[in-house]
């Protein structure tokens, strides 16, 4: 004996409408999910943004330093030189200081004039 199948019951909410809320459904998981994902990454204090920055900044800095590192290591060398290499000595106190040698030597330093003796009319 076969038994009769009861018959199907029809709910009162159409087919069309439930299923439009499936995808409506949906639809808001998937945007919360987005938006999860969007502010994992980007949101909050340190972002991928301000990562990129501060990596940026770091860079910048370390440039800084590594140029600063050899203005240092020059004036080191310049020190080391002036203190003890007599060449060197020499040259800076003729160059920065007028200094001659002795009876040997005349320094001629050439002046441009005032302004105002250039205007001055006899």
């Amino acid at each position: 004996m076969a038994r009769a199948s009861a018959p199907k019951r029809r709910s009162s909410v159409p087919l069309r409408k439930v299923e439009g809320n499936r995808i409506v459904g949906r639809v808001l998981v998937g945007v919360g999910l987005l938006t999860a994902v969007v502010f994992a990454v980007q949101g909050g204090e340190y972002g991928t943004t301000d990562l990129i920055k501060q990596r940026r900044a770091i860079a910048l800095e370390r440039e800084r330093v590594d140029s600063l590192a050899q203005s240092v290591a020059a004036l080191d060398e310049r020190k080391r030189l002036l203190e003890s290499d007599l060449e060197t000595q020499e040259r800076v106190a003729r160059e920065e200081f007028g200094m001659i040698r002795g009876d040997r030597e005349l320094l001629y330093r050439f002046t441009e004039p005032a302004a105002a003796d250039s205007v001055r009319t006899p």
